[in-house]
């Protein structure tokens, strides 16, 4: 089965990225969730990066402030990596300005602040390449998604 890394920098990060992990629900896409710093934890989160292939298609790493956690992941794995800022303070530019400034050579895919949900779309839209049950469901959300913004 495929699973999708979701981690974090502080577990008062957990509600925010909670919403990666419902949306990865609603397309029957495994996950594992984990608390790791690229400044507090730098040896795990380290470790974590040189086996994450063994297990994981995608990580999704969500954190804020310096916000250097999707980017010391991508330093150590060649999985994409989707960074999420969150408004941890200075209403997450700080944490947007670092997740997106990554240098050529180490690419982190990054999503609005706090923008767990689309890292998980986007996830879903990676695994979707080479899975057709999963594009078709990915296919029907877009329909729904249009649907219910025409509704209202």
């Amino acid at each position: 089965m495929t699973r999708i890394a979701i981690v974090m920098g502080s577990g008062k990060d957990r509600p925010t990225m909670q919403k990666a992990a419902e949306t990865l629900d609603g397309f029957d896409v495994g996950w594992d969730m984990r608390v790791l710093s690229a400044h507090k934890t730098p040896d795990d989160a380290l470790e974590f990066a040189v086996t994450a292939a063994d297990t994981y298609s995608v990580i999704i790493a969500g954190a804020g402030k310096a916000a250097h956690l999707a980017g010391i992941l991508a330093a150590k794995t060649t999985l994409p990596v989707i960074g999420v800022p969150l408004s941890a303070s200075l209403d997450g530019m700080d944490a947007l300005l670092a997740t997106v400034q990554m240098p050529t050579g180490i690419p982190v895919a990054t999503v609005a602040i706090d923008g767990a949900t689309n890292a998980a779309l986007l996830a879903v839209s990676i695994l979707a390449l080479n899975d057709e049950s999963l594009d078709a469901r990915l296919k029907q959300y877009r329909k729904d998604l249009r649907r219910q913004t025409l509704d209202g």
